[in-house]
């Protein structure tokens, strides 16, 4: 008889399924925009437009996808969102035609939405502050280190498989991952006592120290870190719908784009490490301020630059922003309330909103200004602008009644 598993036990292989959820779900989305390109001359344009229709059924089903999964299980609402994307896929696979490609990608999109909540959920759950921390910690570096490897190995994968590759191979692990969830779920469940004793219960939540030594209060910074957080997918979504495209300026293979594009990719997975391990960003708005800066300059240059050391000085300067500004949304979510689960869904609702939003003003740009190739990424780099000034709005206004405190930012 086998012994039974602690939810603690349980929680590596969690993480195993989150490493194959991102990998695949990278290679297949990203390169996606390469077969559509490929197969049927998409243009930066139209590759928009596509991440568009993603962005917008992100934003709407992320929703849905946390109160399914809080509703029926984290494991059952993982189960129905695997299924549902490997139907996706199957049918973009059997489908060769163009709307056969989109359906594939709205349906898989739907149900990619139950899968994230419900991994998040099942990694931290039953955590103290500081084993949240700990998680949460650990899962930014699983996905985004998996997410790498699948853009970096895709280019050669997509090219030396087939471009069917990016159906059946993500196909595959999906597999593996729903014999795993059915592995554990024969495995026989501990009964742990429950941590929520009547002092945890009296026990409320209060930011870290250096909330307290800063001229604006936490909640401020919360509300920064979420204006700032969907800009950053504003621009990630833009660079990747458009790679393909770049990818052709440069005269780079698919295997060369995936390599070299994907330097971005592990460096926000280096400054995941370093910002979980080093504190000093807390709660220090030049830090924000200073990320939102350099997430404008590394767009810009990653899509106008020709030069190659510019772009790889252009993925560096990116890479850290989006690492920070992504850590940073996640961070005050966490510490600048006690109410985490509502809290999250608010992080991930505004990820869609971006990964909408900078892709459909690209594509709009270049639909009123076909003859110029650049008003993409000039309209999204305004766009930025805009979020800029809106960040330092937030940081200067003052809360109507209550003058400021002292200290320092």
């Amino acid at each position: 008889m086998a012994s039974a598993m602690t939810r603690a036990q349980r929680k590596p292989y969690y993480y195993l399924l989150e490493g194959i959820n991102a990998f695949a779900s990278s290679f297949f989305f990203n390169y996606l925009f390469f077969l559509l390109r490929d197969r049927f001359q998409f243009t930066s344009r139209e590759n928009l437009c596509a991440s568009a229709l993603h962005g917008l059924l992100y934003v709407v089903c992320s929703w849905m996808g946390g109160r399914i999964a809080q509703r029926h299980g984290y494991a059952t609402a993982l189960r129905i969102g695997l299924g549902g994307m490997g139907i996706f896929l199957l049918a973009g696979w059997l489908i060769p035609i163009l709307p056969g490609q989109l359906l594939a990608l709205a349906g898989w999109t739907i149900f990619l939405c139950l899968t994230w909540p419900s991994l998040e959920a099942l990694v931290s759950e039953k955590e103290d502050d500081a084993g949240m921390a700990r998680r949460i910690g650990m899962y930014n570096v699983v996905w985004a280190a998996a997410a790498g490897g699948g853009y970096f190995v895709g280019g050669a994968l997509f090219e030396h498989l087939g471009q069917n590759s990016i159906y059946l191979l993500p196909l595959g692990l999906l597999i593996i991952q729903l014999l795993v969830l059915e592995w554990l779920r024969r495995q026989p469940v501990a009964i742990e006592a429950e941590p929520h004793t009547a002092a945890a219960a009296a026990h409320h939540h209060t930011p870290e120290p250096a909330a307290f030594r800063q001229p604006i209060g936490p909640e401020r910074f919360l509300k920064m870190a979420w204006l700032a957080n969907p800009f950053s997918y504003i621009a990630i979504n833009t660079v990747l719908a458009t790679m393909p495209q770049r990818a052709s300026e440069l005269a780079f293979s698919t295997t060369e784009a995936g390599l070299f594009c994907s330097i971005w990719f592990f460096v926000r997975l280096a400054a995941f490490l370093l910002l979980w391990k080093w504190t000093g960003w807390h709660y220090r708005f030049r830090w924000l301020l200073g990320a939102f800066g350099a997430l404008i300059i590394g767009f810009l240059a990653l899509l106008l630059a020709s030069q190659l050391w510019l772009l790889v000085l252009a993925q560096i300067i990116f890479g850290l922003a989006t690492g920070l500004i992504y850590y940073s949304s996640l961070f005050y979510s966490m510490d600048a309330s006690e109410d985490h689960g509502a809290h999250g869904g608010t992080h991930e609702a505004a990820i869609g909103a971006g990964i909408f939003l900078g892709p459909a003003v690209g594509a709009g740009a270049l639909w009123l200004a076909p003859r110029q190739p650049h008003a993409g990424a000039l309209a999204v780099g305004v766009l930025l602008l805009g979020g800029l000034a809106g960040l330092i709005w937030l940081r200067l206004r003052r809360p109507a009644g209550n003058p400021p405190a002292a200290g320092h930012s």
